[in-house]
């Protein structure tokens, strides 16, 4: 290990809000953007065992968009554990039903497994409209490409 290395401890972490607005954009791409912001690799004072990620509120869920034929042949496995409890629903079903479900899942499968995980996920605030109740928190709007 360096000595010049420095990791910081939870007391020294420092959380910002960060707005996206998803409109128009590449659902792989927002992820992985998101995913990063999530866990704090974004930041210089990134440490791995530590929840230095910023919260992100995601707007305009339901206009998100995939590339190529993915809508019709893109599928998620839920399994509630009884009999005959496998679905499979499209893409284009959950976009119908639950559109905030897939960006909430896309960045779930990006972050670590584990209690860490399941902490940056916390931090998550999806939308499927253009209104988000995070006004006070004063979010920074963050302009994604892709």
């Amino acid at each position: 290990m360096n000595k010049d290395t420095k990791y910081i401890k939870k007391e020294d972490c420092k959380n910002e809000w960060y707005h996206i607005d998803v409109e128009n954009l590449t659902l792989g791409r927002v992820a992985t953007r998101i995913a990063l912001m999530l866990q704090g690799k974004n930041k210089p004072t990134y440490t791995p065992n530590v929840d230095n990620g910023d919260f992100v509120v995601v707007t305009n869920a339901k206009k998100v968009k995939v590339s190529g034929n993915k809508a019709e042949k893109m599928h998620y496995n839920f399994y509630s554990g009884y009999i005959d409890g496998h679905k499979q629903p499209t893409f284009k079903n959950m976009m119908e039903k639950h559109p905030h479900k897939i960006l909430e899942l896309a960045v779930q499968r990006m972050l670590p497994k584990g209690i860490l995980g399941r902490k940056f996920l916390t931090k998550l605030k999806v939308y499927t409209g253009t209104d988000h109740p995070h006004a006070a928190q004063s979010p920074k709007t963050i302009k994604v490409t892709g």
